[in-house]
């Protein structure tokens, strides 16, 4: 799946009847966060979420490339990958927790804006992380190393 840069942010939602329509709310903190504007329109895009997976409510805030320490090697040709999730089981990050998801659990973004859920993290703290499991839409990762932990 290749995900547009231009993606403004990402979250959960069931699509509810009303009336003679159907609804999908946006999560207000889309709103006060930033993310969304309620005066301005915006394109929608729906995927099914598997019943085994709850994901996360989340918003899309790009890292700049000194934020994802690769210790992978790079794919020769990058612009071939862009229908295949940016990470792979077994790679390592060093990633900053941009959120927090509605189960408790640390929210990364990688390349091309792809989320990898890190438990057990904190806002702002940056972590070394190994992927353990990728999907089409989130990757989870576990801590290796804690990096930078936020101040209190």
């Amino acid at each position: 799946m290749n995900i547009s840069e231009q993606l403004t942010c990402l979250f959960s939602a069931e699509v509810e009847a009303r009336d003679d329509s159907y609804v999908v709310e946006v999560p207000k903190q889309e709103v006060d966060v930033g993310y969304v504007d309620p005066t301005e329109a915006y394109q929608l895009a729906m995927f099914e979420v598997p019943t085994d997976q709850e994901s996360p409510s989340l918003s899309n805030e790009p890292e700049s490339d000194h934020d994802n320490d690769h210790e992978t090697d790079p794919d020769p040709d990058p612009d071939h990958n862009h229908d295949r999730p940016p990470v792979n089981e077994g790679d390592t990050r060093v990633v900053e927790i941009k959120e927090i998801g509605d189960q408790g659990d640390g929210l990364a973004r990688v390349d091309r804006g792809y989320v990898v859920i890190v438990p057990e993290t904190q806002m702002g703290e940056r972590v070394k992380i190994e992927i353990e499991t990728v999907r089409e839409n989130v990757a989870f990762g576990r801590v290796v190393d804690r990096v930078d932990h936020p101040s209190e």
